[in-house]
């Protein structure tokens, strides 16, 4: 069995714990109807939306469906997770989903074709700046809509990231695609707002993942390889304090100002923004995973605990702040020492304002 729970942000109710107020220690989120029979894997949250993805690739949501970034479907009285309803009834169905992202009111997947592959990627909800990615005409839709032609014949997807208002995809031939509001350039030159993908040119080697922030696109290759270029604005020194050669890392994770990256040793280095305390506190133990929010991180420590620190005013980052940060330092906000005999935790995930734990039994 697997528990998952939440703690930060809640107006819209995008936690699914069955209100709508902020919490500082985790609750747990709830289901209907019950709990997924295989883990949360994958949290993507927009503004007011949240987003979860099975091992299984069944997908949940919780939140404010008025933009359509939740799908087709009737709104609970209570704010729980409902599983994803992609077409109206009669349309064929959207097949097992493989990867999501979303940006502010937008959500976007990416679906295994018949043959396993990840084929078809799809949008929802609401995007006036090209961030459904399905051309000029689609700006509102609750109904998963298909992007044609992309990814081009013979290749797959095989990572995909969002900020507030872009998206980037990243193919399995090296190649990287931008779409949304790339007015600063995040999905190469020229800026623009871009409605459907466009190839990221001038990155110079085989790019395997992408982060966004708000104003910029971070891409990087094979993890030994050192390979790293950032595209757009230089706003908060993205741009000009980016290391010139990456280090061999294990995961990669961007905040609205920051870029993470964890080591294969399990250190954390960042750059970018630090005026909520965004940058990784001195002294951080060793680390297994990292979850980036908004403009917070999670942490899971090989010891077991969880570690919070940033940009903490609706809880996210545990009880603990100082004018709403933690800064220079970190908060347990879960620790493997107070759950269950035979219980691990085994994920963690991170959203606007939001922070996430997924529990695992025996």
């Amino acid at each position: 069995m697997n528990a998952l729970f939440a703690i930060g942000s809640n107006g819209s109710g995008q936690l699914g714990i069955g209100h709508k107020e902020d919490v500082s220690v985790p609750k747990p989120v709830i289901f209907h109807p019950p709990q997924p029979s295989s883990p949360v894997t994958k949290v993507a949250a927009g503004g007011n939306h949240t987003l979860l993805l099975t091992k299984a690739g069944q997908l949940y949501w919780s939140g404010d469906p008025s933009s359509g970034a939740c799908g087709v479907g009737q709104t609970p009285s209570v704010p729980v997770f409902l599983e994803v309803k992609f077409t109206r009834e009669g349309n064929p169905p959207v097949g097992e989903i493989a990867l999501i992202a979303a940006t502010w009111e937008a959500s976007l997947v990416v679906a295994k074709d018949g043959d396993g592959r990840n084929t078809k990627l799809f949008s929802f909800g609401a995007g006036m700046k090209g961030e459904l990615g399905a051309g000029e005409l689609m700006v509102r839709t609750p109904t998963a809509t298909l992007l044609k032609d992309f990814p081009p014949a013979g290749t797959e997807i095989v990572d995909l990231h969002a900020c507030m208002g872009h998206a980037v995809a990243v193919l399995d031939n090296g190649e990287a695609y931008g779409w949304g509001n790339c007015r600063k350039g995040q999905a190469g030159e020229p800026a623009a707002v871009l409605h459907a993908p466009r190839r990221i040119q001038g990155v110079g080697f085989e790019v395997r993942r992408a982060v966004c922030c708000k104003d910029s696109t971070c891409l990087f290759g094979d993890p030994g390889t050192g390979e790293i270029h950032v595209k757009g604005s230089d706003k908060w020194s993205i741009r000009s304090t980016a290391p010139s050669v990456a280090p061999a890392w294990k995961d990669v994770g961007a905040s609205w100002g920051n870029v993470y990256i964890l080591t294969q040793d399990g250190s954390l280095e960042a750059w970018g923004r630090n005026d909520h305390g965004q940058m990784p506190p001195p002294n951080l133990p060793p680390l297994r995973s990292i979850a980036i929010g908004s403009e917070h991180v999670v942490a899971l420590a090989e010891s077991g605990d969880v570690l919070s620190w940033g940009w903490g005013e609706h809880g996210n980052c545990g009880p603990q702040v100082e004018n709403n940060d933690v800064k220079g330092r970190w908060n347990v906000i879960a620790s493997s020492k107070f759950i269950p005999d035979g219980s691990s935790i085994d994920a963690i995930g991170a959203g606007c304002a939001t922070s996430w734990i997924c529990i695992a039994s025996d």
